[in-house]
């Protein structure tokens, strides 16, 4: 039987709530050029030695700001209520699933600039995501519409919403937009053909 974790301290569990908040904070405000450790420390109201104490450097709070939504929208899609969740029909799932992902880019806009910018290592569970979000695309699309090749057509699909242009319309204040274009693109290609 694996060792029970430590429960955290509520002042660790405060600072730690802290320092990822104000990095996002920063993010967004500033973009993912002006993140410096020394400004989250100052935004968070903590010393720069407890941001690398607890999470080793920049890359390490990188890595759990990229973890925290990702981990969030797994849970969601394993066990959330539908239709994200299981108990809906699979063409609502996979819209759901596009619009959540969306919103989630979205969201996170300079933080992945800032992730992908650097020349830090992919984060130690990349391909677990990744993973997740094929099997799942690909399973609801198969369901859906089982004369395509599922898993080509759902990694083109997904593709889009990661892609340049999207970013470039997060950053154009035009999520609203391209939830919408990525809604539209899902749904066509859920349509049966003629």
């Amino acid at each position: 039987m694996p060792a029970e974790q430590p429960k955290e301290r509520a002042d660790a569990a405060r600072n730690r709530r802290a320092i990822l908040d104000a990095t996002r904070t920063l993010l967004a405000e500033h973009g993912a050029e002006a993140l410096t450790m020394d400004r989250v420390a100052a935004a968070a109201g903590v010393g720069k030695g407890t941001i690398f104490h607890r999470f080793g450097s920049r890359s390490g709070l990188l890595y759990a700001l990229v973890a925290e939504p990702a981990e969030t929208l797994m849970a969601a899609i394993a066990s959330g209520p539908p239709p994200l969740g299981p108990g809906a029909p699979a063409p609502d799932r996979l819209l759901a699933f596009f619009d959540a992902m969306t919103l989630m880019m979205a969201d996170n806009v300079e933080l992945m600039a800032a992730y992908t910018g650097s020349a830090m290592p992919p984060h130690p569970r990349t391909a677990e995501f990744h993973a997740t979000w094929d099997d799942h695309i690909t399973v609801l699309l198969g369901e859906a519409r089982p004369d395509l090749d599922a898993q080509a057509a759902g990694r083109l699909l997904f593709s889009s919403v990661g892609s340049e242009v999207a970013r470039a319309m997060v950053r154009a204040d035009e999520v609203d937009r391209l939830r919408t274009a990525i809604r539209q693109l899902v749904e066509s290609v859920l349509r049966q053909p003629l």
